[in-house]
């Protein structure tokens, strides 16, 4: 197996290639990415289009990979890998929750809260989606452990194992959990054709909001398409995940699992 180098190794390899360094250094960031890239779970076609995309645009590569560390690096729970096979620490809760009520934000209801990085990249969201019209309704932002055993309890006892496995985190694996994920609009495929949900996939990203479950990748997330489920990676990772990563959080979520 490839040697990874540790995470201020590469921050400074990646600050190299992106201030144009001698090819010497190019080279040797382009090789860590790759060993990391090469080690990680993600499947071989997707590390093929990923190589590819790394080799041909190096620097502007190197640029968002130093940027998505330092961030990474200030806030370590930003850029976490968390799905079936990865939990969060026992008993996890973020620190610094900010309820969203009376925040000029549309919700679904009192009580929703979210990190306060991603209550303010929400609200920047938010204002330039109503700038064109648009309302972006949150439906569901922060769960706690209790809240998601009572959601996967209840999902379970409705509609089956099986089921509750492809839709719903089982408590400990849940996104929500992290404070930095937003279900928007009605939780239900149909939010896909809306002006909320077409403008979000357009534009999230702008803003470090990311889709977590794309239509048609469950076999890699482990989850039914969810076009209303964003979490907050912050834009440097955003923008890194589009150009780079086929567009997939979990897939850009497994290369930095390998950085660790």
């Amino acid at each position: 197996m490839p040697t990874i180098p540790t995470p201020t190794v590469l921050i400074a390899i990646a600050l190299a290639l992106s201030a144009s360094a001698p090819s010497w250094s190019q080279g040797a960031g382009v090789k860590a990415a790759i060993a990391a890239l090469e080690s990680s779970p993600i499947p071989s076609e997707a590390k093929d289009s990923i190589r590819a995309k790394i080799e041909a645009d190096e620097g502007v590569f190197g640029k968002l990979l130093a940027a998505s560390l330092v961030d990474r690096s200030a806030d370590p729970m930003l850029l976490r890998l968390v799905d079936k096979d990865k939990p969060l620490p026992g008993g996890y809760e973020p620190p610094d929750l900010i309820l969203l009520d009376g925040k000029g934000l549309s919700v679904s209801r009192t009580g929703h809260r979210l990190r306060a990085a991603a209550f303010e990249a929400l609200k920047a969201m938010s204002a330039a989606a109503r700038a064109e019209g648009i309302t972006l309704l949150v439906s569901s932002a922060y769960r706690s452990y209790s809240y998601q055993v009572q959601v996967w309890n209840r999902t379970v006892g409705s509609d089956g194992l099986a089921e509750a496995e492809a839709s719903v985190a089982i408590p400990g694996h849940s996104q929500h959990q992290m404070g930095t994920a937003v279900d928007f609009g009605s939780i239900t495929d149909a939010f896909a054709e809306t002006k909320a949900g077409r403008w979000l996939a357009a534009n999230a990203g702008r803003f470090g909001y990311s889709l977590s479950f794309p239509k048609g990748m469950s076999a890699a997330t482990g989850y039914k398409w969810e076009s209303w489920h964003y979490r907050y990676i912050g834009k440097a990772a955003a923008e890194l995940q589009g150009r780079y990563f086929l567009g997939m959080q979990q897939y850009l979520l497994l290369f930095l699992d390998e950085l660790q």
